[in-house]
């Protein structure tokens, strides 16, 4: 053989050896940056991940929970404004004599309480919402105690919300009604219509029917002669009309959803039986403050079980 085919034999044996051993090699791994740059793995525990970092995170819960503690501040201020405001307004017309200060009282325990009331959208949709609002019956509970007690003297919201303007009346009525106000903020708020209808019947029905029965309560039950017919009927109707007036408000804001026709019947009933119990002679030993949403509470978580 000669030098010249034994070379070409050698490079032929050598090229058929790289050929089998490229085939029989065993694949490399990629390697990570060829990962990195195409598909995405779960990050190793104690690695630092690729999505947003914890700290910005926190920034995100914080500015969320923010806004709605600024709202609800805000929304606290606005409707404590307001409450001052209306007593304000209503003190101005009894000393101007514009209006007898039996109805500013009437008119105060009516409106208040059902602006009041009314005030609740404009508080956020976090779980504090309710206790920032219950803060503006709070401060005025606080206030009804200190002039109660004659720790302090506000002539204004004496004449405004008593009868016979001695500032002890205060721990009264006035008291027991704001007390109601801060009970149907914390326990139902605006979910439920059990709270809604309590207060509709104590500051609506049971404020119009003193109006009505002090003006045209010549007619006085028989069992009660302090109490009239006009004044109950009134309640009756007016605690219908505002209870549904207010469920509907707030049902058309999408806090709850009810059957119509059977609302209207279990609103009459009671209606029927808060008109009834505010109408028993029982008033110098329970308060109607007390005694008209209480039985109204009772009668609304029965008949809408919430």
């Amino acid at each position: 053989m000669s030098l010249s085919s034994l070379a070409i034999s050698n490079h032929h044996r050598a090229s058929i050896s790289a050929l089998r051993r490229r085939h029989l090699a065993v694949p490399r791994p990629p390697s990570p940056d060829h990962f990195s740059s195409s598909v995405h793995f779960p990050t190793a525990v104690g690695a630092k991940p690729h999505g947003p970092s914890r700290k910005s995170l926190r920034r995100c819960i914080l500015g969320s929970g923010g806004g709605a503690l600024a709202q609800d501040a805000g929304a606290t201020a606005a409707v404590l404004a307001g409450a001052y405001s209306l007593v304000f307004t209503f003190d101005k017309l009894t000393q101007r004599n514009l209006i007898q200060q039996s109805l500013s009282r009437k008119l105060v325990h009516i409106l208040s309480g059902l602006l009041f009331m009314a005030s609740w959208p404009i508080f956020s949709n976090s779980m504090a919402a309710r206790y920032f609002a219950s803060l503006v019956p709070l401060t005025n509970c606080l206030r009804l105690v200190v002039n109660g007690f004659s720790l302090a003297t506000d002539e204004g919201l004496v004449k405004s919300v008593t009868r016979e303007g001695n500032p002890q009346e205060l721990l009264r009525g006035p008291l027991y009604y704001v007390l109601i106000l801060i009970l149907c903020a914390i326990v139902y708020w605006r979910e439920s219509p059990t709270g809604v209808i309590s207060l509709a019947m104590m500051c609506g029905g049971d404020g119009i029917a003193d109006i009505i029965g002090r003006r045209f309560g010549s007619q006085k039950l028989p069992y009660n002669r302090k109490k009239s017919w006009a004044g109950s009927v009134s309640m009756f109707i007016c605690g219908c009309v505002i209870s549904m007036g207010m469920l509907h408000y707030f049902s058309s804001l999408g806090y709850f959803q009810l059957d119509w026709t059977m609302t209207l019947q279990r609103v009459a009933l009671i209606s029927l039986v808060a008109t009834v119990v505010e109408s028993l002679p029982i008033t110098e030993v329970l308060d109607d403050n007390i005694s008209v949403p209480l039985s109204s509470m009772l009668m609304a978580f029965w008949s809408f079980g919430y």
